[in-house]
């Protein structure tokens, strides 16, 4: 077993740190309460996304340190692009179409493996999201049921905190979230997830606000100018998927959320 110090991570998150392992490979080291299914969970997605040919980090074993669970993953070099995009926002098109880039590529892969259904997600979240009146969350889930499914690669959480760029390489992270389904609803996803830190206090800055809502249009222009025909169907799916996010419980986004969702009226 290697020798490592935990006194030093290279990062810190709220279910896990993360450590230097070897030249290729990172420790990704879970806190003692976040369950042992939860990390095999996520080495099955991680090695299924992997195996689907989208571009991600790959999974290695799962291993014990100082009686902690943790994954090895294969070190990926580069910085967020939310990084990039905070320190030179002049390039917020170029990252906004980068963006949409990725997730069109993406978005071509099939999942075959046995990893959850987007539809089944969905209908759970909603049918938990408490700030939905009985109503509405109806409404919504009648809603769900008449989209189309489908078997692509969706992430889930597609933003630009979790696509690590070097250069002119890109690669996504963060696949815990990841479904099998349709396409349009992930695009959703990202929408709902960059106009809610818009429109709430998530940003704080009035500046940022207004160049996130750029880069947010230049994603979404790109990627209908990639996949062309979808938008329609993009805009049943976002009231569906703002009321899933209700089911995060996140304060600041409460208002909002129920919104966009009551739209599905």
């Amino acid at each position: 077993m290697q020798e490592i110090s935990l006194e030093h991570p290279i990062a810190r998150g709220r279910t896990a740190d993360v450590y230097d392992w070897d030249t290729g490979h990172i420790l990704k080291l879970f806190h003692n309460w976040f369950e042992l299914q939860d990390i095999q969970y996520e080495m099955r997605i991680a090695r299924a996304v992997y195996n689907s040919g989208v571009k991600s980090p790959a999974v290695g074993d799962l291993i014990q340190v100082q009686g902690r669970n943790g994954l090895v993953y294969e070190r990926v070099a580069g910085k967020a692009m939310l990084q990039m995009f905070q320190r030179k926002p002049w390039k917020v098109f170029q990252c906004g179409r980068l963006l949409a880039k990725l997730h069109a590529q993406m978005h071509e892969c099939v999942f075959n493996a046995d990893i959850p259904n987007q539809r089944t997600r969905l209908r759970r979240k909603l049918e938990q999201a408490d700030a939905l009146t009985a109503s509405l969350k109806s409404s919504l889930l009648n809603a769900l049921h008449s989209q189309p499914e489908a078997d692509r690669v969706c992430h889930g959480d597609f933003h630009p905190d979790n696509v690590l760029i070097a250069g002119n390489d890109a690669t996504v992270i963060d696949w815990i979230d990841a479904s099998r389904g349709n396409p349009l609803a992930d695009v959703a996803r990202t929408s709902v997830i960059l106009l809610g830190a818009v429109e709430s206090s998530q940003i704080p800055n009035t500046v940022l606000k207004i160049f996130v809502k750029i880069f947010h249009s230049a994603y979404l222009k790109h990627y209908f100018h990639l996949k062309p025909g979808g938008e329609k169907e993009y805009d049943r799916w976002m009231p569906i998927v703002a009321g899933a996010r209700l089911n995060e419980n996140i304060p600041e986004l409460e208002q909002w959320l129920v919104k966009q969702a009551k739209k599905i009226e």
